[in-house]
């Protein structure tokens, strides 16, 4: 399966990229699975593990751990956003 990525925010910055292609082994199939697959990249990629409250969205829909992903799916991360 693959997918396309994207990173926004502090993400993006901490990350130092918007967005990749990631072809993932069978094993990632849900939101949740995926995110701990990035985390355990190491480095930069552990604030995606320690970044509280962060959001996630398939597909430009919110979406929980739980949501399943499909080839082809857009997956966004994002931390809460504050404004003023």
């Amino acid at each position: 399966m693959a997918l396309k990525i994207l990173y926004f925010a502090g993400l993006r910055e901490t990350l130092g990229k918007t967005s990749e292609y990631l072809a993932l082994p069978e094993r990632v199939g849900s939101v949740g699975q995926l995110h701990a697959h990035l985390a355990a990249r190491g480095g930069a990629w552990q604030a995606l593990a320690t970044t509280k409250n962060l959001r996630m969205a398939v597909n430009q829909e919110m979406a929980t751990p739980d949501t399943p992903l499909q080839d082809g799916d857009e997956v966004a991360f994002f931390p809460p956003v504050t404004g003023g």
